[in-house]
């Protein structure tokens, strides 16, 4: 397969591999940057289109794996934009301490609030929210600046059957590297809303019929248990905040229900990642998923 062989540190596709695997997050028209096989692999078969891929020498035992995966998407990976280049320039411009060797750039999906309402498709096209009659729920995370963190609750929103997720302004981008790596690739499936004011979502899931649900450190009082079965019964969203500054004001306010995790009287807190897997997993639980 004839590819072009980069040279240069100074390539145009290069330096945009370079500004994307080392950013916090695309802005938007930027293509998403993915580096590894497995998420590479998990990107074409959510359907992203490829915009370019990038190999170097030690990443193309990885190519063959790649394009079969490819072809068997709709969109493919054009021939035009597979680019090779050394060990030691893919090193330059790779997010990681150890390279794989291989990594592409993606067009980014486009998700509105009524694909976080209704949950990512399956391969047929159809959603599970409508065949199984299963109440949407979304993740909204406040303030939480750790990608790691943003990217482990990502994962555990679609492990524990949330139907999408935002990340409200302030927010790690879930899309950075560093998160879509926590994510396992759930990043890429789930639909993800970035950079909305907290104001905004609120008001919008408002007229979604959304109940909100703070994941809060107040404990809940003795009747809030069946208010809280009650607003998780149908669509609803749950906020997260961060660790240290916890959840805005306006957010407690706007609650219609509050969930909290008991914990020892020696423990201040928990990461918010933790806190947000265990809300999840008892969520899903009170839901019978």
């Amino acid at each position: 397969m004839a590819t072009e062989i980069i040279t240069s540190r100074d390539n145009k596709w290069l330096k945009s591999f370079r500004a994307a695997l080392q950013g916090i997050g695309p802005k938007e028209g930027d293509p998403l940057a993915i580096e590894g096989r497995k998420l590479i692999e998990d990107a074409l078969a959510s359907g992203l289109e490829t915009r370019a891929l990038l190999i170097s020498q030690s990443g193309e035992r990885d190519l063959p794996h790649i394009l079969d995966v490819a072809s068997q998407s709709d969109a493919g990976i054009p021939r035009s934009r597979i680019f090779r280049t050394t060990d030691k320039l893919f090193a330059g411009i790779s997010g990681t301490e150890a390279p794989q060797g291989i990594a592409a750039l993606f067009k980014q999906p486009v998700w509105g609030l009524e694909d976080a309402l209704r949950g990512p498709a399956r391969r047929d096209g159809t959603y599970a929210t409508v065949l199984e009659g299963k109440p949407p729920l979304i993740v909204v995370m406040t303030a939480i600046q750790d990608p790691g963190n943003v990217g482990t609750i990502v994962r555990s929103s679609e492990a524990f059957a949330a139907t999408g997720a935002i990340a409200t302004k302030g927010t790690a981008d879930p899309w950075s590297p560093k998160a879509l790596r926590a994510s396992a690739g759930s990043a890429l499936r789930l639909p993800l809303l970035r950079g909305l004011a907290v104001s905004v979502v609120l008001a919008q899931l408002r007229i979604s019929g959304a109940k909100i649900v703070a994941a809060s450190a107040k404990q809940p009082g003795p009747s809030d248990a069946d208010l809280l079965s009650e607003c998780l019964a149908g669509p609803a969203a749950i906020f997260v905040g961060s660790e240290g500054a916890g959840l805005p004001a306006e957010v407690e306010h706007a609650a219609d229900a509050r969930i909290a995790i008991p914990m020892s009287e020696q423990v201040e807190s928990l990461n918010a990642g933790v806190a947000a897997s265990i809300v999840l997993y008892e969520t899903a639980k009170l839901r019978g998923q």
